[in-house]
């Protein structure tokens, strides 16, 4: 199981030392699913020779004010289709309740349950907004240079190896123990 070369600095609750200098620290870099971690400190990793920060200018950045204008703009257009729509409702009560005058005798259960769908139907403005996200919390990137990085590589499969010698030694026949 390989992992990508892209970090993402984080705080941990505990100081551990460091990769580089041993000193304590809480700042972890970790791949996206923790199948890597190291601990770092700030000061490493503002070293070219370390690591280098990711830039991500792909994404352009939208003003607050632009948001708000938007956000205003996408309610005013609601509440619009809402009144056409309570609009539209009304002038189909109206005809249905000349329609109910006239098939009164007939079907009096069954109009009245067909109003109580149509109005049961009709969503309140606030259920039509939807709702706030909360924004991840956007962690700084990093790329580790290459040879801290195929050090990373070269523990990780030391790792993965001796986990794989441990589950298969059990299931091994053992040395002959007399002699010949």
């Amino acid at each position: 199981m390989s992992f990508n070369n892209l970090y993402y600095k984080r705080t941990a609750g505990t100081a551990k030392a460091c990769y580089v200098c041993y000193k304590p620290t809480t700042t972890v870099l970790a791949t996206l699913n923790t199948v890597d971690f190291i601990y770092t400190c700030p000061s490493h990793l503002s070293d070219s020779g370390f690591a280098s920060i990711v830039v991500d200018d792909s994404k352009p950045a939208v003003s607050a004010e632009e948001i708000a204008r938007v956000k205003a703009e996408w309610e005013e257009k609601q509440k619009k289709k809402l009144e056409k729509e309570t609009e539209d409702k009304d002038k189909d009560k109206d005809k249905d309740k000349d329609k109910d005058k006239e098939k009164e005798s007939k079907d009096k259960g069954q109009n009245k349950s067909d109003s109580k769908a149509v109005s049961g139907g009709l969503k309140s403005p606030a259920s039509l907004s939807p709702s706030p996200s909360p924004s991840a919390p956007k962690h700084e990137r990093y790329i580790l240079h290459r040879e801290y990085f195929a050090m990373r590589q070269t523990e990780h499969r030391k790792r993965r190896q001796v986990a794989q010698v441990k589950e298969l030694a059990p299931r091994l026949p053992g040395a002959p123990r007399e002699t010949i």
